[in-house]
């Protein structure tokens, strides 16, 4: 069915306005493969966005998916939810509570007769890691376990997307460090596109391959993660501030210090080894912008583990409380990476900093999150 380019696969623009004073304007391109992330501050239309694209919710515009078209005014078509091939993950698992696993599974394929609707179970049972759940019942399930039956259900129906909608706000820290790999496992083997609603710039960070920052109703950048996140000019406050993903390899580990240096397109990093860090594991890096310093030289004797070289590439204008800061992006000598450093504003004139000039961007290795 997926007949389109990956780059146009969906596409949607909706409006709407509430009573309260609430007004939702969106334009969405939805690639047809990956994890596009809606991240924004509670309130902001994420979850609306998601409904409408589900017919849970009625907007004005256009929702078409592949080559389906569930929504377009102009020509009066609104197909109700029961014709979208979606799947639709909510915040809770809402799982059968009077069925086990297994049947949890098997009960929407009795009745839409999807084919190969077994194999299509075992193939989701298999990519979720939950075989030896499926004789259990609901009850006898961890937080992050309900959810993966959960999302195993929804693709047993061969859904055309995925709709998740922060399917980890219910779970502890633990739980959701639990499913993470589950949820990076669908991201990368999964042929099915997934919408992905979020607020914690943590998941963003680990699981997006496209980021749409909505704020207030509206979207304010869209389009891959690395473009829209190293953006001087990002019009959406992250919750600890601006930052950058970098993809990286795990070239070395250290089990006397726990440390470890991974290898990304233009640098390599010391971090502190988690738990779960192999030789030769792929993984995302997050480096907050406050965390980055600069230096036209480079410095000895110091605990920053961390000294890339890198050319100031542009310089953002003045942010922050009383516009005290500014970003400024550096990019890798292979051009390769990105990273953003906030300074103090005065530091721009004392450094002489300027598009093209040679620094080095200090990081400590505790601030690199794996």
């Amino acid at each position: 069915m997926r007949s389109m380019t990956q780059e146009h696969f969906g596409e949607v623009r909706l409006h709407l306005a509430r009573s309260t004073g609430f007004t939702l304007e969106a334009d969405i391109k939805v690639p047809g493969e990956g994890i596009t992330v809606l991240f924004g501050p509670s309130g902001c239309g994420k979850t609306t966005v998601l409904r409408c694209v589900a017919g849970l919710e009625r907007a004005e515009g256009l929702v078409r998916i592949g080559n389906e078209v569930w929504q377009d005014d102009e020509k009066r078509i609104f197909r109700p939810t029961y014709e979208r091939s979606l799947g639709y993950v909510f915040q809770e698992a809402s799982l059968f509570a009077h069925l086990n696993v297994e049947k949890n599974l098997t009960f929407g394929l009795e009745r839409t007769k999807v084919p190969d609707g077994r194999k299509r179970l075992d193939e989701a049972v298999a990519l979720l890691g939950i075989g030896h759940l499926l004789k259990r019942r609901v009850s006898e399930l961890s937080g992050g376990e309900r959810q993966r039956c959960a999302i195993a259900r929804a693709l047993c129906l061969r859904p055309d997307i995925l709709l998740m909608d922060e399917p980890l706000a219910a779970l502890d820290f633990t739980r959701k460090r639990e499913i993470l790999p589950w949820l990076e496992k669908l991201r990368n083997e999964l042929q099915v596109p997934i919408l992905y609603v979020t607020h914690s710039a943590d998941e963003m960070a680990r699981l997006a391959d496209n980021l749409v920052l909505m704020a207030e109703g509206h979207v304010r950048a869209s389009g891959p993660l690395a473009e829209v996140l190293g953006n001087v000019r990002l019009p959406v406050d992250m919750e600890e501030g601006a930052a950058v993903v970098l993809k990286g390899t795990v070239e070395s580990i250290s089990p006397e210090w726990r440390s470890a240096m991974i290898r990304t397109d233009g640098w390599v990093l010391d971090a502190v080894a988690g738990n779960v860090f192999q030789k030769d594991a792929k993984l995302r890096l997050r480096v907050l912008a406050r965390d980055v310093s600069i230096a036209l030289e480079k410095p000895e004797n110091l605990s920053i583990r961390n000294a890339l070289p890198a050319t100031v590439e542009e310089i953002g204008e003045p942010c922050g409380p009383e516009n005290a800061y500014q970003i400024v992006k550096l990019r890798s000598r292979s051009g390769r990476d990105v990273l953003l450093a906030r300074i103090l504003r005065e530091s721009t004139p004392a450094l002489r900093l300027r598009p093209g000039l040679p620094v080095w961007a200090l990081v400590k290795a505790t601030a690199v999150i794996a």
